[in-house]
């Protein structure tokens, strides 16, 4: 089997394993930033097979400079994303803020000596 043989080339952003919906940029991360060792994300992500993990790093390796450049743009997305989401939060997000808050509000007012974080 030749090694590109084990993704899905969907777009030159969209990299996925073969039959999953698992991008390359998930078992990188967690091996280029994370320092997991391949059966550590092969246990984290049981739909994945060792052999499927072991594929992704090797394709890294083989592939450094764009796949390093992928990386890049897919670790800039995620941080744009995070931006977005914290100028405009689902509704629920908002809901959960304001009950945590009420909650410390309850507990602050039956118990005032006590610092709640």
């Amino acid at each position: 089997m030749q090694l590109e043989e084990y993704f899905s080339f969907l777009a030159p952003d969209d990299i996925r394993l073969k039959d999953t919906r698992i991008g390359i940029e998930t078992i990188l991360f967690d091996y280029l930033f994370r320092a997991r060792n391949p059966e550590e994300i092969a246990n984290i992500y049981p739909s994945l097979t060792l052999e499927q993990v072991y594929a992704t790093i090797l394709y890294y390796l083989h592939n450094k400079e764009v796949v390093d450049a992928y990386m890049t743009d897919w670790l800039e997305w995620a941080e744009r994303m995070r931006q977005e989401q914290r100028r405009n939060p689902p509704p629920i997000a908002a809901k959960l803020r304001r009950l945590r808050a009420e909650r410390k509000a309850i507990r602050q007012a039956n118990d005032p000596q006590v610092s709640y974080g």
